[in-house]
């Protein structure tokens, strides 16, 4: 799964050590989930939307193929 998440946190300025203290989780989570390798619990990816004031649809991005 894609996500835009490296893109507006870059957009805006924000660090990856202040994004993940916003949302509960260390800055290695980050730097994994920017780089494609860790896939966010819904949990976090609704603490993520609601930082950057967006939904978890135009932040993570579902290719077709993904979907079971």
């Amino acid at each position: 799964m894609k996500n835009r998440i490296q893109e507006l946190r870059k957009e805006r300025r924000i660090r990856q050590e202040d994004l993940a203290e916003a949302v509960g989780v260390t800055r290695q989570t980050i730097i994994s989930l920017e780089n494609g390798k860790y896939n966010a619990s819904l949990l976090l990816a609704h603490k993520i939307a609601s930082y950057f004031g967006s939904t978890i649809e135009e932040i993570f991005l579902f290719e077709e193929e993904e979907r079971v």
